[in-house]
């Protein structure tokens, strides 16, 4: 029996005998049940289609996203400790306060991706598009970033609009 339980509450948010933890969170998103607090610790979500699902405050330690769809995803709060979201779509993705420590995001769209309070630290970010990304109060402390990715950071990114204002008041 496979079954997606609420990490705060314990209760059941959905279950099916015949189908894969994956399948289930993809049926959860098209039938619009909210998986938040939803505990998808170690899950193998690879290539999931999950847009705009609202994975709120979500456990998904250690869960591999690759290639995953999470385009306009609320992930904020979400623990993504060691998540592999290498070549995911989080384009206009919520993120905020999530936690992403030492995170596989290579190749990773985020695109208007909201990042603040986001603890990125140790993260690979390598080949991640950057364009547009809200980092305010992120943890980027020892990040894995090439020189054109921090060039798109430097002229796109809202945390280097606001250290150039405070700088120039």
């Amino acid at each position: 029996m496979s079954k997606i339980i609420n990490r705060k509450t314990e209760e059941t948010i959905i279950e099916d005998e015949n189908l894969t933890i994956k399948e289930l969170a993809e049926k959860a998103v098209k039938d619009k049940i909210s998986l938040e607090y939803a505990d998808l610790t170690n899950a193998d979500l690879k290539n999931a289609d999950l847009e705009d699902a609202n994975l709120k405050g979500a456990g998904l330690y250690n869960a591999n996203l690759y290639n995953a769809d999470l385009e306009g995803a609320k992930l904020k709060g979400a623990n993504l400790i060691i998540a592999n979201l290498d070549r995911a779509n989080l384009t206009d993705a919520d993120l905020k306060n999530a936690d992403l420590s030492c995170a596989d995001l290579k190749g990773c769209n985020l695109r208007n991706c909201y990042l603040r309070g986001t603890d990125l630290l140790g993260a690979d970010l390598t080949g991640v598009n950057l364009k547009v990304v809200d980092l305010e109060d992120a943890n980027l402390k020892g990040v894995k970033i090439n020189q054109d990715q921090l060039i798109d950071l430097i002229k796109t990114s809202k945390i280097v609009r606001i250290i150039n204002k405070k700088e120039n008041e």
